[in-house]
């Protein structure tokens, strides 16, 4: 799966510890094989329960994925996005949106 990010990403990844960065790294394999398999299934999500990827009921569009519950609460917030190859082929990508814990919800 292809990724993007937004600059306030950037901005809350800059903000993270070692520690939280090292726990998404260790989760964005299986959540990339996830979204492999949604994009081949034609839109039918099949996410590992753990990740607990969801819909934001309040940002249409949106999702998240729960990282990590406890020691640190990691959170990211998602939405799927097409990007443009270099060859100019089209193809599905995330664009990931926040990263941190619960309080990016207030902005997701």
């Amino acid at each position: 799966m292809r990724y993007e990010w937004t600059e306030r990403f950037a901005g809350d990844w800059r903000r993270l510890s070692e520690q939280h960065r090292a726990l998404f790294r260790a989760a964005v394999p299986e959540f990339s094989k996830a979204c492999d398999a949604y994009v081949e299934a034609g839109d039918v999500a099949v996410f590992p329960a753990h990740l607990r990827v969801k819909p934001i009921t309040s940002a249409p569009g949106v999702f998240e994925m729960t990282w990590s519950f406890s020691g640190p609460d990691g959170r990211a917030s998602f939405q799927w996005a097409t990007i443009t190859l270099p060859d100019g082929t089209r193809q599905a990508a995330v664009r990931w949106r926040r990263i941190g814990t619960h309080r990016i919800f207030g902005s997701p």
